[in-house]
């Protein structure tokens, strides 16, 4: 939760003006793309007044729009995090090499970074429509019940992961999710031994995900890919299915990344 208005002193070098324009940014979701003033308040937890010139000046500057009533964000804020994406060279890389894995399987194949304790979308090819939320580049979802968000986590030291999950809401979203941080360790652990992460519905009914890390030239875990799709016959035979050629892609791409000038 965003501390309140008064808890928010600047201190050194710390712009409070700046911190309180990108929780306005923050405010807004694909499950609340459109907010009154009033909601913007009570989500940010500034007065009506400050939250109003906040809201006024993004629009001036061209990340929110308004019909007098109701603020949504404009395409523009994507500029804001694709910046980071493109220093980084990752979707650029990783896109034809999704491209040509969900052509061959005939699946969706994503590939996602980790910030805080959510996974964030940043390229996504899209095969048979198996979910009811549709992913783009810049979706989020919680990292503890997503196959990308586990092998993430699971490159981090283990006080790191849970650290992450103690500071992270951790609610069951289907009856299958995992949201005992001990659960959720057991597994972090496994996937550090086998090298995949597989999830069966524990994001949405019907959903199953198969996700592996990439790595760059020093080994370190940057990404990770996956490929999702439905949750029929065992998870083995998903496994068997996907696993290889999964791996096969973050091999290829984690090469390209070795390979880029630097």
């Amino acid at each position: 939760m965003t501390p309140p208005e008064n808890e928010m002193e600047p201190s050194g070098e710390f712009v409070q003006s700046l911190a309180r324009g990108l929780t306005v940014i923050r405010a807004f979701s694909g499950d609340r793309p459109a907010l009154t003033l009033t909601d913007v308040a009570d989500a940010t937890q500034l007065s009506r007044a400050t939250a109003r010139r906040f809201l006024l000046t993004l629009e001036q500057l061209g990340y929110v729009r308004t019909d007098g009533k109701l603020f949504s964000l404009t395409p523009r804020v994507l500029e804001l995090g694709y910046s980071y994406l493109s220093s980084l060279g990752l979707p650029e890389i990783i896109a034809p090499h999704l491209e040509t894995l969900a052509h061959d399987i005939q699946e969706s194949a994503s590939a996602a970074v980790l910030d805080g304790g959510d996974i964030v979308y940043i390229a996504r090819v899209a095969g048979r429509k198996i979910m009811r939320v549709q992913i783009t580049v810049g979706t989020r979802f919680p990292a503890y019940a997503t196959s990308m968000g586990r092998v993430l986590l699971a490159a981090l030291p283990e006080s790191d992961a849970r650290h992450v999950l103690e500071s992270s809401p951790r609610e069951a979203l289907t009856p299958f999710t995992k949201t005992s941080i001990d659960d959720i360790l057991a597994e972090l652990a496994s996937i550090r031994h086998n090298g995949y992460a597989l999830l069966d519905q524990e994001l949405e009914l019907g959903l199953r995900s198969l996700a592996v890390p990439v790595h760059d030239s020093h080994g370190n875990v940057v990404a990770a890919v996956n490929v999702s799709t439905v949750a029929g016959g065992t998870v083995e035979e998903t496994t068997s299915l996907i696993r290889d050629r999964l791996q096969q892609t973050a091999t290829d791409i984690s090469c390209d990344l070795a390979s880029r000038p630097a």
